[in-house]
């Protein structure tokens, strides 16, 4: 690819890009590492941020999109052209700030007039960069071809692309940074009603969805930080644990890999989702790898492998598990596949109260298809919860 080579939809006034209700900040580039360049309007913070850029497909939920920790370090393009075209509700954020490096749109719409029902407002308030005027689709397919890359979207004004592309070049690798130290719980805490079974919830980039999931099945939630030893997430009133999504490379994780070994060693339920599945994969003896460009959207197709069953998922992950070193004496089968690509997208064991999955369950955003994940986690620590007694 041509140094500074560029993408960019028909030059239109900026207005036509960005609502004037919400105002924009001048022009601005999207570099990528292999110097591609796309000039787009800035409208989010008027900073400068660069990340891993990736891809989502989903229609709707970009405010959950914003505030899933599992986008931190990255670059999110949004392939569906209208951005902000809807509200945000504040009790569907997944966290309490938005964790991602900068925001991609074709066009950034206003839907509503209240600052605080609109994302931008959101992104500006926590130094997030956002770009529209971009040519989305041909960013993606771009992307398709290359497979994942570092970019930066530079301050407004700042347009040179020799000088934005040699600063992607220079973003730290994704792989490189610890983003679960970022985003994870400083300190125990706990949420739901008394009276029921006290689940333990690792957090390495906890989403509410996956508490509130838990809690309105009538259990209580003990959220620890993502440094828990064994003799803290073991304790005997804890009838269960999950090991939460989250952002980064699985394999920098040593300590809930050896947390998820105890777990598995000491029979009780564990649920591992997306980064928490990836960490139980490992410790059960397989391996992960990194993806072309990642699966980030709400309409992927998984398929139950003892039911039949195609699930429609929400997902948003880097690396999958890979099965070939899975050990075949070990309790542990593939008990779901995707069926865009054939990836592994959950794991059961054969005699322990294990299950883990590489989708979301709690559908934030996207479909609720598979909820019943929580159902059969529940279950189990209910019944472990008599067994207690």
């Amino acid at each position: 690819m041509p140094l500074g080579a560029v993408t960019a939809l028909p030059q239109l006034p900026p207005d036509s890009v960005v609502d004037p209700r919400l105002g924009h900040h001048g022009p601005a580039l999207l570099a990528l590492e292999d110097g591609r360049i796309f000039p787009g309007v800035s409208f989010g913070a008027p900073a400068s941020l660069g990340g891993d850029l990736v891809v989502n497909t989903s229609q709707t939920g970009y405010q959950e999109v914003c505030t899933d920790p599992s986008y931190a370090g990255q670059l999110v393009v949004m392939t569906y052209p209208l951005i902000g075209n809807y509200g945000r509700v504040l009790a569907d954020d997944q966290s309490l700030r938005p964790w991602l490096r900068g925001l991609i749109v074709a066009q950034a719409t206003a839907g509503v007039l209240g600052r605080a029902r609109q994302v931008v407002h959101l992104l500006r308030a926590n130094g997030v960069p956002a770009l529209a005027g971009i040519d989305t689709r041909a960013l993606a397919r771009h992307l398709r071809q290359t497979g994942s890359q570092r970019a930066i979207i530079t301050a407004p004004g700042d347009t040179d692309p020799g000088v934005a592309i040699h600063r992607a070049r220079a973003v730290l690798r994704w792989e490189d940074q610890d983003f679960v130290a970022q985003v994870s719980t400083a300190a125990p805490y706990e949420v739901g009603p008394d009276g029921g079974p006290l689940v333990g919830v690792v957090d390495y980039g906890l989403k509410t969805g996956i508490v509130r999931s838990l809690v309105r099945r009538g259990v209580r939630v003990r959220v620890l930080p993502h440094t828990v030893t064994p003799d803290v997430a073991l304790v005997p009133e804890l009838v269960g644990l999950v090991m939460s999504p989250g952002p980064g490379d699985p394999v920098r994780l040593e300590g809930p890999v050896d947390l998820a070994r105890a777990v598995i060693a000491d029979g009780r339920p564990l649920l591992g989702i997306c980064l928490g599945h990836q960490i139980v994969a490992l410790a059960a003896g397989a391996t992960t790898a990194r993806l072309a460009f990642g699966h980030h959207g709400a309409n992927h197709p998984v398929r139950d492998l003892d039911s039949g069953l195609v699930q429609v998922t929400a997902q948003n992950h880097e690396v999958q598990v890979l099965d070939t070193h899975l050990p075949r004496d070990g309790g542990f089968v593939v008990s779901q596949r995707n069926l865009n690509d054939g990836s592994v997208e959950g794991l059961r064991h054969r005699a322990l109260p294990v299950e883990t999955v590489q989708y979301h369950p709690e559908g934030s955003p996207g479909p609720l298809d598979a909820t019943a994940v929580f159902d059969r986690f529940v279950a189990q620590a209910w019944l472990h919860a008599d067994c207690s007694r």
